[in-house]
Formats: structure tokens, sequence, C-alpha cells
């Protein structure tokens, strides 16, 4: 059997423990939480090890891929933590257009390995977010829209389960796993230590659309995009957002279309008809870009080194439903890196092979970003409480902003929901794997202070 190395089991006391617990979260608002062990997994086989060290000795498993949850989900108190960081490989075979990714790759790694053979995956939109987390979540990642969340190119996967057993799981072998891994996020209960993904062809060329508009214009701008969607190919990625522009020193509402485009077609001239577009501040029309670019853009949005709170809602209600719910949290929005996403997705075909299921026409999120620890409160409040007054809109919530421990959602149907429950407790009936966070686990400020929703 595999020993794990003395170097690579971290016991609470140990002098690279807290270290290792602070870098498990890309969060500066780092989670106050402490697991008894850190496992520091090199190798497919330490996992194992770890795994099975774990059943021995009683501990609840967290796990952390690229350390991009906002919450830290897989830091708990007490148990164990598998930090799965350190597992990057990547194998592609251009013949059957599959990669085998190990789950703290980052779309920038793994794009820069695919292009060259005129291949792409939607990964995730900021280019520190590993695999792991962002594709058993869902994956609302580059060019879904048209591709689908990332969950549903998943063609395989190697796991492992709670007895210890590396299993490779596919739809003939193991259904219950994969459709399990299609999209359960933080409640899928198992390690997985190689997704097996099916690949896409590489746009022919991206092209990117900005307008910034003055902020009286926006309920206007934000209608008018819900409206102009339907319009719009599923190859063109939509959002606006509301909030602070620093090149332009004010609040703006800006809007923002990305084509990933497989002809010559002007997949973005719609949005030059826009019946406020001479008010635009500052305009980027149909300029061609690249992916790396396109990280940069995203990062610059929510750079690292804040404190993040971050949360959303999907809704298919009518959009002037939605604004006049929405109209304290736009109002509120705070003078800092601080904004709200108005994402713009319609609706994917769901598939019986998968549990992913919560979506809409509309994602509604608010992301909090500051630096001064005494301003959480001020800031998860702004979040997670403005936007509980917009529940009676939800269809749900995506897994990759992981709010559960601070306002209470649902990020999968109730009937997969519970069926998801009895996968679980036949393949993890001793609940190793730790499941979705309550908000009797978090310790924010926020929740602290008595607001989280409860079940």
């Amino acid at each position: 059997m595999v020993q794990l190395s003395r170097h690579n089991v971290l016991r609470r006391g140990d002098e690279a423990y807290e270290h290792a617990r602070l870098d498990a979260v890309w969060n500066e608002r780092k989670p106050d939480r402490y697991p008894d062990v850190i496992v520091l997994a090199h190798s497919e086989q330490d996992v194992v090890a770890a795994v099975r060290l774990a059943r021995s000795e009683g501990l609840a498993i967290g796990i952390r891929s690229g350390g991009h949850s906002w919450v830290g989900n897989g830091v708990r108190g007490g148990g164990m933590l598998l930090d799965l960081s350190r597992l990057r490989d990547i194998e592609v075979d251009p013949v059957s257009r599959t990669a085998a990714v190990q789950p703290s790759v980052t779309g920038p790694a793994l794009l820069e390995q695919l292009a060259p053979h005129g291949l792409f995956f939607p990964t995730g939109h900021a280019s520190t977010v590993g695999i792991g987390g962002f594709v058993l979540g869902g994956g609302y990642g580059w060019n879904s829209r048209r591709l689908g969340p990332a969950c549903l190119s998943i063609v395989a996967i190697d796991v492992v389960l709670a007895d210890g057993t590396l299993v490779h799981a596919t739809d003939a072998t193991h259904p219950d796993l994969m459709w399990a891994a299609r999209g359960s996020g933080p409640g899928f209960f198992g390690v997985v230590t190689r997704f097996h993904l099916a690949l896409h062809d590489l746009p022919r060329r991206i092209l990117r659309t900005v307008h910034s508009y003055p902020l009286e214009l926006r309920d206007e701008v934000l209608a008018w995009s819900y409206d102009m969607l339907e319009h719009l190919s599923p190859a063109v990625e939509f959002s606006a957002k509301v909030g602070f522009a620093p090149g332009l020193g004010a609040q703006t509402v800006s809007i923002t279309a990305t084509a990933f485009c497989e002809t010559d077609d002007d997949l973005l001239s719609p949005l030059e008809e826009a019946p406020f577009r001479d008010r635009a501040i500052r305009a980027v029309v149909a300029r061609e870009t690249t992916m790396v670019e396109l990280y940069d853009h995203a990062d610059r949005m929510t750079p690292a080194g804040l404190r993040w709170a971050l949360d959303g809602i999907w809704t298919d209600e009518p959009v002037e439903k939605i604004l006049d719910a929405a109209r304290p949290l736009f109002d509120s929005v705070p003078d800092t890196t601080s904004h709200v996403l108005w994402m713009l997705w319609s609706r994917h075909p769901e598939r019986a092979d998968a549990c992913w299921s919560s979506q809409a026409k509309v994602y509604l999120s608010p992301n909090a970003g500051w630096t001064d620890p005494a301003e959480d409160l001020a800031h998860e409040q702004w979040a997670h409480g403005r936007l509980a007054g917009l529940q009676h809109l939800s269809k749900g919530l995506q897994f990759s902003d992981n709010n559960l421990a601070d306002r209470f959602d649902h990020g999968l149907s109730p009937a997969n929901s519970t069926r998801l429950e009895e996968i679980r407790a036949a393949y993890d009936p001793q609940g190793l794997f730790h499941t979705y966070m309550t908000p009797q686990e978090s310790t924010t400020a926020y929740a602290a202070a008595g607001h989280a929703r409860t079940h």
C-alpha cells in the first residue's frame, strides 16, 4: 500500500499547517475553519492513501482543487482537507478529440495545450479557476451558451471512492457516478483525480464589443439587453455590469458581448443598433481579441488580493419585475471594485445523464470586493442580504459562486437533489465526504451576525 510522506501530512500545530490552510483559499477573506489534517497530494496514489487515512481516523474529507471557491468550501472545521492543487497533468488526444485533465489544471494551461490541435474547451472565466471544482459544479465558461455547461463534456472520470478504491467511471460502467459528476459541485461524493473531456473546435476568431453608458441609463440598458438576447447567436456571450468604472471615475452600466466566430458573419452588429448607442461614454466595437486578453479582462473585474463575497440567482421573470425588485441592490453598489453582473444565458437543453439543472434567462450576481476586514459585515450584507430580497424571483443558483452557507438556495431541481442523495447513500453511506456547506458551518461575519438563511 502507498504510504503518504510525512511532509505531505500536516496536522494542527505543525509548522507548515497554517500556510497550507490559508493557501487553500484564493479569496483574501479566509474562513475561520481549521481542519485537523491537511494532506498535500502529489499523485493519484497519494489521493488513495489520503482517503484510506481519513477512513482509518474517522475524518470527514473536504477537497480543494484550484482553491477558487469564494467561501473555501473544502476548508471545514475538523476532518481532513485534501489539497489537490499539485495535480496538474494534461494529456491531449487530438485523434479522439479528448483530453485527460487533472483537477488543478487552469483554463489558460488547458487552452494552451489545445490550441495547436485546433481544439477548445469552455473553461472558467477567471484564469486561476481549477478545472475540478468548475466542471463538477456545472461549468458556465467561455462559449458555454453554444457549447453548453462544461460538465456536459465529461465523458469519463477517474475517481477515488469512499471505500478507498480508484475506479475509471464511464456512462456504461458507473452511470450514477457520471450523472452526479455532471453538476453536483461540492455535493459530489468522491475525489476525481482525472477528468476525461470531450473537446470542441477552436473558434476561427474571437470578437469583443463593450459599451459603457451613464448610470442614469441603467434600467433602459438592462431591459434592452434582456430583449436583445433572443436576437443574438448562441455563439455570443452577452452580459452587463453595473458598478464603478475606474477609468471613467464614476459608476456606469456597461454591456459586453464576446463572439466565438466560426464564420465571417458579423455576430455583434445588432449591438450597434441600440436606441441609446449615441450616449455611450466609451465603446469598443467588434475588436478582434484572444483568450489571453479575455482572461486578463476577467481577472481585472475580480482581481486577486481583495476580500470577496459573491452571490447570485437565476431568474426567468419579466425584466420589469426583476428591475423593480433589484432596485435596492443596484442603488447601493459600493464605489469600490464591487459590481453587479447581469449575465444573459437563455436556456441550454438539460440531459438525463446529468444532475445539472438550475438555469434561467438571467443570472443576477452581486460581487463585493474590498480590503478592510472591518468592513466585512457591510459588504457581506450588501451581497447576500440585498439578494435575499429577490429570493421570490429565484430559479436557483450556480455552484461556482457557492453561496449556500450565506444564503441558502437550490443548485439542482428538487427531483435531482433527491436522486443525488439516494446515490450518495449508496456510494458514501458513512458520509466520509463533506457535502454542501450549511449556514451553521459558515464563519463569515454575515453568518455570524445571524443573517444567514437556513434550510
